[in-house]
């Protein structure tokens, strides 16, 4: 028995239980993401034995904040409360929960039952009077005196008089601020929020080769031709312009053109292949100008609201300066010769991967946070990282961390496609914005089976999608054998299912759609290994088409954020039909699209007019954004039809019927 008394706590156990919390990411292991501004919505289990009152607060703060604030939590029935509040500030948030029994408002509750049916209640109006004198021991100042004397009313005087005071609204607000939490519950996690600006929420991204921009066949581009297209990217609403690797390109095992083994002594070689003579990771390619080049770029591209991306790999060509002098750093063979990466049967003979667990890991992984703080005190702040999955994610965490430390505006975006887990881990790990399988989801179950977990799940909370149309390294089979159509179709898809995107520019906007070989997702001719020219001043309908989807995101909110995204249903499985909505519904966008890019389809469309604030009896408007045609529907069942050599998607802005006084009806 002496025991069994020893093992107990000199504190009395809290009788309330604190569990089910939303959003909580692997028990508070990793932080959710927000973005300035955003609210931060949070939910929690909160019950205890008997039929005591509870109350609770959500407990908030930025980390450079030493006092925390607090909000009431909401019970919403069935033990679930809620709560919510506001992150304006860069950095990192952190939230907790506090809840304790209410006497007061127990008493209170039992209290206006025995007045209701009329029952003797002196003896409650003494218990509450003590309760009230209490929380005066607890309160400072002017609230003291004045709950002092509000117990004295509960003693003395009529008893009607009294219940009025006791029932009083003032009473009970000014007793929850002076609660007794002695016997409460703290939750014991405090859990976090990584907030970032706007740009990794939203944003549409650009991506181009610097050597490709030339105005003349065959010169390699600069820096300076990079400035001459700045007003292009700018005009087709792009907000990100995104560079693959600018360091100088190693000439042992350079590829020649279609990743051939023999190079010429003119072929440029892969930009990933980084390290030469003239230097590593913080060096710039002599052929694209000088690092003062790179640093007029950067405030040139300001000029045009425009954000240069960096691409960051950390691999180096055999000429790579590392290489010569921390050989540590870098997987042996038995020989004594450096592995150059593989991925059988495939062989990168140009790319040495660094040993992330080597004998001298600290100093390589402080090597790699230099280069990062290197191209951000140039103004960088946004960076596309290759292939992250086949680095440690210790030394992610910890670096992303680090930067995030001096910059908090950083955005990294994780170029990882690989398994699902491991995309979703780096996502944890501090990624701002992730690379998707969107680019292989063609189908209207396979496009709504995907986005319904990446926006309507706890994945949301953490893992943002950037929805990439092509890549270098992608010429999925879809564009290879869609036509134009299918380019105007995945266009539509990556543009409005996710507030993030990008394309891969020229060979997109162009329809460039043949592989290097049957079977085969690499371009042939890929830039990847060889300068391309492009017609920049060509005429061209389908850039004016991506200005006006561009130009369609700015001006809707609906279309800035994933979390409101919801699919519809529709008889045809060729038409994928889907809306986004601001929370209080003054923006309301619906797509549908044709997924066949060969025929036209048509169907009927179902509109939740519910739950989009409609009534069945009344019609409303859709306006095409993409034609400004205008649309009058009734009802939930509505028809369409698109052909995909004329019009493949509608994008249409809902407006709801307006009346005004004078009985004249017009559409918001």
């Amino acid at each position: 028995m002496h025991e069994a008394m020893h093992r107990l706590s000199e504190r009395m156990p809290s009788r309330v239980i604190l569990e089910g919390v939303e959003p909580e990411i692997d028990g508070g292991r990793f932080p959710i993401k927000r973005t300035v501004g955003d609210e931060v919505i949070v939910w929690a289990d909160i019950h205890a034995d008997g039929h005591d009152s509870l109350a609770a607060v959500l407990r908030y703060r930025h980390t450079a904040e030493p006092e925390w604030k607090e909000v009431p939590l909401e019970p919403r029935g069935n033990d679930r409360w809620t709560g919510r509040f506001a992150v304006t500030a860069l950095g990192t948030y952190e939230y907790t929960f506090q809840a304790w029994v209410d006497r007061f408002a127990s008493w209170r509750r039992d209290l206006t039952k025995k007045v209701e049916v009329s029952q003797d209640v002196a003896s409650e109006l003494l218990e509450g009077a003590e309760l009230v004198t209490e929380a005066a021991g607890r309160a400072r100042s002017e609230d003291a005196d004045w709950l002092r004397w509000w117990a004295d009313s509960l003693r003395k005087g009529d008893e009607a008089a009294r219940v009025k005071a006791a029932l009083d609204p003032i009473l009970g607000t000014v007793m929850a601020r002076h609660a007794d939490r002695g016997a409460g519950m703290t939750y014991e996690r405090v859990l976090r929020v990584t907030v970032d600006r706007e740009r990794a929420r939203f944003g549409a991204w650009y991506e181009m080769f610097p050597r490709s921009a030339a105005d003349e066949p065959g010169r390699h581009g600069t820096f300076k031709d990079v400035e001459k297209r700045l007003p292009y990217v700018r005009d087709m609403g792009f907000d990100v312009l995104y560079l693959p690797p600018i360091h100088p390109v190693g000439k042992s095992f350079r590829k020649g053109p279609n990743n051939t083994l023999n190079a010429g002594p003119d072929d440029p070689g892969s930009p990933w292949g980084i390290g030469g003579a003239e230097g590593g990771h913080t060096a710039i390619h002599p052929q694209l100008g000088t690092l003062a080049d790179f640093d007029h770029l950067l405030t040139a591209a300001r000029e045009h609201d425009i954000e240069i991306a960096l691409d960051i790999a950390f691999q180096c060509s055999p000429d790579h300066p590392w290489v010569r002098e921390h050989p540590e750093w870098f997987r042996h063979r038995p020989d004594g010769t450096i592995k150059y990466a593989e991925n059988p049967p495939k062989k990168y003979q140009d790319i040495y991967p660094l040993d992330f667990e080597c004998a001298d890991w600290q100093a390589l992984w402080q090597a790699l946070l230099d280069v990062m703080l290197f191209w951000c005190d140039h103004g960088v702040r946004i960076f596309r990282v290759d292939n992250p999955h086949t680095k440690s994610f210790r030394f992610w965490e910890w670096l992303l961390g680090e930067v995030r430390q001096r910059h908090p505006d950083a955005i990294f975006l994780s170029e990882a496609f690989t398994r699902p887990r491991v995309m979703r881990y780096l996502a944890k790990s501090g990624f701002s914005q992730s690379y998707t399988y969107f680019t292989w989801r063609n189908t209207r179950h396979e496009l709504t089976e995907y986005f319904t977990e990446l926006t309507q799940t706890q994945v949301r909370e953490y893992m943002r999608p950037n929805l990439f149309a092509n890549t270098p390294d992608i010429l999925p089979e879809y564009l290879q054998y869609g036509g134009r159509a299918a380019f105007y179709i995945r266009f539509v898809l990556a543009s409005t299912l996710g507030a993030t995107y990008g394309i891969y520019g020229p060979p997109f906007e162009t329809f460039t759609h043949q592989a290097v070989r049957h079977g085969s997702e690499e371009y042939i001719d890929s830039e990847k290994y060889q300068i391309r020219h492009w017609d920049w001043n060509r005429p061209n309908v389908f850039r004016e088409f991506i200005a006006r989807v561009n130009a369609i995101r700015r001006e809707n909110p609906a279309l800035q954020s994933n979390d409101r995204l919801r699919f519809y249903p529709t008889d045809n499985e060729q038409l994928l039909f889907y809306g986004k909505s601001t929370p209080d519904l003054t923006d309301i966008i619906l797509v549908v699209v044709n997924l066949d890019p060969h025929h036209t389809q048509s169907g009927w469309v179902r509109v939740p007019l519910a739950e989009l604030g409609l009534r069945h009896d009344e019609p409303y408007q859709v306006h095409d954004l993409l034609t400004d045609a205008r649309f009058l529907w009734n009802g939930e069942s509505n028809f369409v039809r698109l052909d995909p050599h004329a019009s493949i998607a509608h994008i249409l802005r809902l407006r709801k019927r307006i009346r005004t006084e004078r009985d004249f009806d017009y559409f918001d």
